[in-house]
């Protein structure tokens, strides 16, 4: 699935998109291997930022033909103990081995940030780098919203202090919006955060005297796991993924 319309077939695309799409770096990161004279179009070197690329051309980069991937957005509702690599050393299972891609990944894909091992929901694995690195830039502040469940209740000053804010090792965090998911119980709170530090709300938790014993991450910008099953994946519908461009204002 790659985004594209008519209007590009007739035009072509953009070099810096090109190569982008090709995974090889960023938009930004390929005008400057343009301005580096690395980027070749049929044999010919590239020296304009415009450049467009039109069906049957051939580019490469520092001599290696390079071509526009196959776009996947795959939603995944993340199991405990899985590691959100693309690979792991120690041969833990990772979010790429639940989805069943080839261990050589030949499409590439990889997940967006991480959810550390125990924590479980909402994950997106793609190969659209661009889209990706949008995602996790605090500029877009990019909502995710977590479920946590303590051993012990979370009195209402605490959760008076998440929206306020704690300090952690590495500055002040915030929640956005903190709520009780069970008035009754008090060790089940809803947090909504646009940061993504890591371990960012065990942290926090930890700052007020509190052990997790469950987290779980029930909404990325708009997407939800429902109504999937833990280990449970599916591909994103074409909707989805423009709502996902239009979030980080990507054409």
């Amino acid at each position: 699935m790659t985004p594209h319309d008519d209007r590009t077939e007739r035009e072509g695309m953009r070099i810096n998109k090109y190569i982008s799409h090709a995974g090889v770096c960023s938009r930004r990161d390929a005008d400057q291997l343009v301005e580096q004279g690395r980027v070749a179009i049929d044999g010919e070197t590239v020296t304009q930022h415009g450049t467009r690329v039109h069906e049957g051309q051939t580019v490469t980069v520092d001599g290696e033909e390079v071509y526009p991937l196959e776009f996947e957005y795959i939603l995944l509702n993340k199991p405990k103990d899985t590691i959100s690599t693309t690979d792991d050393p120690k041969g833990r299972q990772t979010v790429l081995d639940v989805i069943g891609v080839p261990h050589d990944n030949p499409s590439g894909v990889f997940p967006v940030g991480r959810l550390d091992r125990n924590t479980t929901g909402v994950l997106l694995v793609t190969n659209d780098g661009n889209l990706a690195h949008r995602l996790m830039h605090p500029r877009f502040e990019v909502s995710k919203i977590y479920y946590v469940r303590t051993q012990d209740r979370v009195k209402p000053h605490q959760l008076d202090r998440l929206g306020r804010g704690v300090e952690l090792d590495d500055g002040e965090a915030a929640a956005d919006q903190v709520a009780y998911l069970d008035p009754q119980s008090k060790t089940d709170v809803a947090l909504e955060l646009h940061e993504g530090r890591n371990r960012q709300i065990r942290r926090m938790m930890e700052t007020l005297g509190h052990d997790i014993v469950q987290l779980e991450r029930a909404k990325y910008a708009h997407l939800t796991a429902d109504p999937l099953q833990r280990g449970e994946w599916r591909r994103l519908d074409p909707h989805e993924v423009r709502e996902l461009y239009n979030r980080v204002d990507l054409q």
